[in-house]
């Protein structure tokens, strides 16, 4: 994840200045591309720092102090877009047209040209991601406060359905704070994005993909029924093993299941609950949080284990400051925020990554991943600085969960974390893709519909007082889940989800589960790989690793469509390659769930 860009106000250009004066003569739009790049990259030094203070030293005064930069953002963002106005309906270069569009697309959340309502804007922002971070469930007083990671580990690990909801009520009660904020945010943001000429900021944000924002609302509706009957299939089995375990009164036949049985708060993603869901217990040896545990590893060496195979494709080792600046543990003595994220700090090498790293599988490829961040960051350093991105949002997410899925059980075997010689079987391999399937095939459903309720949020077809309604409306429909209690609009359980009071665009993590996998498909040709492909681990393979740098190096410099064919041969997102990786899963569950009433009312 990329801190937002920011800017400061630095001297105009003496072109600018003096354009009214005789004989002057105007700044060309690739003068003013240049000039743009280097003030936005001057400010995101500045502004970059602010928010990494804030995050990872949680105050008022750091609060302020981000607020204060983000303000200055926005006023500088604003300044440049109308100066871009200038060029409007003139022939530009192909680069300066680019340049300008994605200046128009650079902030998630753009403000009002006011500086009343600009401040107002950012003191609401910094506000809800504090509220969020610092938030704790404190049933008995403050000794008896616990943060999120310690209730993320008892949703794990509980298998006690009384704890898992109290431990569900008490987080997603932290949100309803951050209800009035949210509904100004939107209030202002979509003033901001109206003054662009955008109809909403839904609109701003789906205009980021290099067509229509109509075309793009239908590529995602696309690309989820091609992957929705892999869901349903899977989603009928897992319900079929909670009603053993919890019984049909808790999880009804042809019912949403309740949210707080799938170990994880927001019901995202199931590989918590592996063990309810294991195909062929004790087939093969997949534990290796044990292993982790067993041998010691602490943050850094779980880190440099992730280094280590992006430099086996031939990327570099990073860089010393990534070591010295880092968050890789949660301090003692202040309030952080540890949600994982990958900060590219002023494009010119500083990279860190912000994350509170324990000996677990889990964090072991949440790791991965955002090295992952890192590695297109650095990849990308000499584009110029609104180029310094990914071809599109989702690409930037799909590059670490690439190399997730080259973690085999041959490579895991080969750095000592499974048994060597793990066996091999028809029931090994079952429980190897249910493994990953109750990470990757259960996320699909919420990866869509997190934006899907905010572009009715923004469009005002969910209005304030339908947010918590809407929301679990679009949680049953694509989910099948439903809320373990009782509901009303007191709640805001979209704001118990980091992303929503940090502002993030969310359809981008649905568009790299989907890409991960086309890009998985593509490196492994690459690399000669001729197996089944979930068989496949690039790892050590520097043909694929040199094809994974060169559609990484650039950025967002042409269309995603242009990338993507780069490394795939392919102009179109496809879910394809994702059916065929899970090919014996899917045929598996066919058989199991016959009989079974699958879906939900």
């Amino acid at each position: 994840m990329r801190p937002a860009l920011r800017a400061v106000r630095l001297p105009a250009c003496a072109a600018v200045l003096l354009a009214a004066s005789a004989g002057a003569v105007a700044e060309t739009a690739d003068e003013f591309a240049a000039r743009a790049n280097a003030e936005l990259q001057a400010i995101g030094i500045e502004a970059g720092q602010a928010a990494w203070v804030q995050l990872t030293y949680i105050t008022v005064d750091t609060e302020a102090l981000a607020a204060r930069a983000e303000e200055r953002e926005q006023a500088v963002y604003a300044r440049l877009v109308e100066e871009s106005r200038a060029f409007d309906g003139k022939p530009v270069s192909a680069n300066a047209a680019r340049a300008i569009k994605l200046l128009k697309l650079g902030l998630a959340a753009p403000a009002p040209d006011d500086p009343a309502k600009r401040a107002e804007l950012a003191g609401i922002s910094t506000r809800m991601v504090s509220t969020y971070s610092a938030g704790k469930y404190c049933p008995q007083g403050p000794e008896s406060c616990r943060n999120f990671e310690e209730l993320a580990k008892t949703m794990a690990a509980s298998r006690d359905p009384a704890v898992l909801l109290e431990t569900w009520t008490g987080w997603h009660a932290i949100a309803k704070p951050i209800r009035k904020d949210y509904a100004r945010f939107v209030e202002l943001a979509n003033e901001g994005a109206a003054g662009l000429g955008y109809q909403d900021l839904g609109e701003l944000w789906r205009s980021g993909y290099d067509m229509a924002p109509a075309e793009f609302a239908a590529e995602t509706e696309r690309l989820w029924q091609q992957v929705k009957p892999l869901y349903v299939g899977l989603h009928c089995y897992a319900r079929a093993q909670l009603q053993e375990k919890y019984g049909k009164e808790l999880v009804p036949d042809g019912k949403p299941v309740p949210a707080h049985l799938f170990g994880n708060m927001w019901a995202q993603q199931w590989n918590n609950i592996y063990d309810l869901l294991e195909p062929y217990p004790g087939v093969s040896q997949l534990d290796v949080t044990a292993e982790l545990e067993r041998q010691g590893y602490d943050a850094v060496r779980m880190t440099k284990s992730a280094e280590s195979f992006y430099v086996s494709l031939g990327f570099p080792p990073l860089p010393q400051t990534f070591w010295e600046r880092s968050m890789l543990t949660r301090p003692r003595d202040r309030e952080v925020d540890c949600y994982a994220s990958a900060w590219n700090m002023d494009g010119r090498g500083d990279v860190r990554i912000k994350q509170c790293i324990g000996p677990t599988e889990e964090d072991l490829y949440t790791t991965y991943h955002e090295l992952g961040h890192i590695y297109y960051n650095l990849s990308y350093i000499d584009q110029p600085y609104l180029f310094q991105t990914s071809a599109h949002d989702g690409f930037h997410e799909a590059i670490g969960d690439t190399i997730n899925l080259s973690m085999t059980e041959g490579y895991l075997a080969s750095v000592g974390l499974i048994p060597a010689g793990t066996k091999s079987s028809r029931e090994a391999l079952i429980n190897r893709q249910m493994k990953v399937a109750a990470d990757k095939l259960s996320f699909l459903p919420f990866g869509k519909l997190v934006d899907q309720w905010r572009w009715g949020v923004f469009s005002g077809a969910i209005p304030p007082e339908k947010y918590n309604e809407a929301w679990w409306d679009l949680r049953r429909e694509y989910q099948g889940i439903e809320a373990p209690l009782a509901r009303t609009e007191d709640d805001f359980d979209p704001g118990a989800k980091y992303h929503v009071p940090a502002n993030t665009p969310y359809t981008r993590y649905f568009l790299s589960f989907l890409l991960q996998f086309q890009f998985h498909r593509a490196l492994c040709e690459k690399a000669g790989f001729t197996g089944p492909l979930y068989e496949c681990s690039i790892y050590g393979n520097k043909d694929a690793g040199r094809a994974y740098r060169e559609m990484l190096a650039l950025g967002r410099s042409r269309p995603w469509q242009d990338a993507l064919e780069k490394l795939t041969g392919q102009r179109q997102m496809d879910a394809s390659a994702l059916v065929e990786y899970f090919q014996p899963l899917m045929q598996w569950l066919d058989e199991r769930n016959r009989g079974r009433e699958c879906g939900w009312n």
